[in-house]
């Protein structure tokens, strides 16, 4: 197929849409080490040099799904059922398990989210940087008024923190939890090797509720020490 520059902002659109609809489709069938600038040119008909003259890099591309997709997780979360009654503790598992369930759920973001301060933020000039910056806070602040709906006890800082944990741990916890097949091997081939694999979901679960309740108990043993003494001077 002939290339066609694009010479009106809508067919620049239309061009730069189509790109990141191609990068998006590969991720469904390959891991983001995989995806490479050659093969995306190749999907969408056009050459290497022409790709780069809508984004500057394999990685510009691979941010833009990333807040995409990070944008996704959050809006799926707002549909997600109301935190309901219990006590603090007891919501705060409810909530770990829905932000590790909801995550698993979603193996493209966990990828790009694995990917993203070792690759993804490399080969990028300052501007890229900027916008996919802006972008992460938006959605940072967005997941933390969601946490705060479930758990308001922790407060804007707990909320923070709990966020900042859940996130790094999923970006830690996912390739581990993809072994290789010489390490899938050394599990079968030991039950006591075995016992060493990392479960997704089960650790990020963990990790955001002994988070939730740290904080919990933190906040307690900050008001029990802040309280006026009733004792008569």
């Amino acid at each position: 197929m002939a290339f066609q520059r694009a010479r009106t902002d809508e067919q620049r659109a239309q061009r730069r849409q189509q790109i990141l609809e191609a990068a998006a489709g590969m991720l469904t069938e390959m891991p983001v080490a995989q995806l490479s600038l050659n093969e995306l040119s190749r999907r969408v008909g056009l050459a290497k040099a022409n790709v780069l003259r809508y984004f500057e890099s394999r990685e510009a591309v691979l941010l833009v799904l990333l807040d995409a997709e990070v944008k996704g997780w959050i809006a799926a979360l707002e549909h997600t059922e109301p935190p309901g009654e219990g006590t603090p503790g007891e919501r705060g598992d409810r909530l770990a398990d829905l932000l590790a369930t909801s995550m698993a759920e979603r193996p493209v973001l966990c990828d790009l989210l694995s990917a993203q301060a070792a690759v993804l933020e490399h080969n990028i000039s300052a501007e890229v940087a900027i916008g996919h910056k802006l972008a992460a806070r938006q959605s940072i602040e967005a997941l933390v008024r969601r946490v705060a709906r479930h758990l308001p006890e922790l407060g804007p800082e707990g909320s923070v923190t709990l966020v900042e944990t859940t996130l790094l741990m999923a970006m830690t916890a996912w390739p581990c939890s993809r072994p290789s097949e010489a390490v899938r091997s050394a599990y079968a081939s030991d039950p006591a090797l075995a016992g060493m694999r990392i479960d997704f979901t089960d650790l990020v679960r963990r990790t955001a509720a002994v988070t939730t309740s740290g904080l919990l108990a933190r906040q307690q043993t900050a008001g029990v020490s802040c309280a006026p003494s009733s004792s008569s001077g």
